[in-house]
């Protein structure tokens, strides 16, 4: 057994490395209609990867990359309109995606491999592209900790210090689109934004502190996922609705949480 789900336990710890961070983010910033966008977006990547025939991972990369700079710039300068603007976004990068993929000749698996993902099924190639998303999202809290904290509850606060918050939002929503890059393979773009958010809307309910917040929210990710990978092995199950499955579960049992 352990031969056969070993990659899939690896990329489920540096998952939740990754939602513990970013999710986190993600929730008191609420950012989560601009993650959706991020990650049904990236379908274009994908499209442009199949019909050139370059590596999906790189076309994906650099696509999301693209929308994470014009979500930016629609939230910092058209707030007011921004969340009719996401929508946008998010309808275009999956029509370019579907645009590509019927232009492309022959049947493309891979397409729906990264629409519904499967954690069972990630590759060496993933497991160190995880390792290095994650190194990078380490160094970033360690470093901007205060500033992202001040971005996240007090915006003003960091334009009084100097600080130039627009390049940091924009900081973090780059942080975003690559830390859904690396996860598509193993959720799926469908999924992703439920895996991002459950566990740290339970974790939030539970402490007040946001470095604690992230412990937990990892904590909690990869229960879920190491849960749901075992289930869907001895079930004979598509893991990643699993793993969503049981995280709702957990969300809906946290809510009879008072206060």
């Amino acid at each position: 057994m352990w031969d056969l789900i070993s990659n899939s336990v690896y990329a489920g710890i540096l998952l939740s490395i990754a939602i513990g961070i970013i999710g986190s983010l993600i929730v008191i910033n609420k950012a989560t209609s601009i993650t959706g966008s991020i990650a049904h977006g990236s379908f274009g990547g994908i499209g442009i990867g199949i019909y050139f025939g370059i590596n999906i991972l790189l076309s994906t990369t650099v696509f999301t990359l693209f929308l994470a700079l014009i979500l930016a710039f629609i939230t910092i300068y058209y707030k007011h309109r921004s969340d009719s603007l996401i929508g946008v976004i998010w309808a275009l990068g999956m029509s370019v995606g579907i645009i590509f993929l019927s232009l492309s000749s022959g049947y493309h698996a891979d397409a729906l491999s990264y629409l519904f993902g499967n954690i069972l099924l990630v590759e060496n190639s993933d497991i160190f592209m995880m390792a290095g998303v994650d190194l990078l999202l380490l160094i970033s809290i360690i470093v901007l900790y205060n500033r992202f904290l001040a971005m996240s509850y007090d915006m003003e606060f960091l334009k009084v210090r100097g600080i130039n918050a627009e390049i940091l939002y924009t900081y973090f929503l780059i942080l975003t689109s690559l830390t859904i890059v690396m996860s598509v393979r193993a959720i799926g773009i469908i999924l992703i934004l439920a895996l991002f958010t459950i566990p740290p809307l339970i974790a939030e309910r539970f402490t007040k502190k946001f470095y604690l917040m992230m412990v937990l929210s990892g904590v909690l990710s990869l229960i879920f996922v190491v849960g749901g990978i075992i289930l869907s092995y001895y079930f004979d199950l598509s893991p990643t609705p699993v793993i969503v499955i049981i995280a709702a579960l957990g969300l809906f049992l946290s809510m009879f949480k008072k206060g």
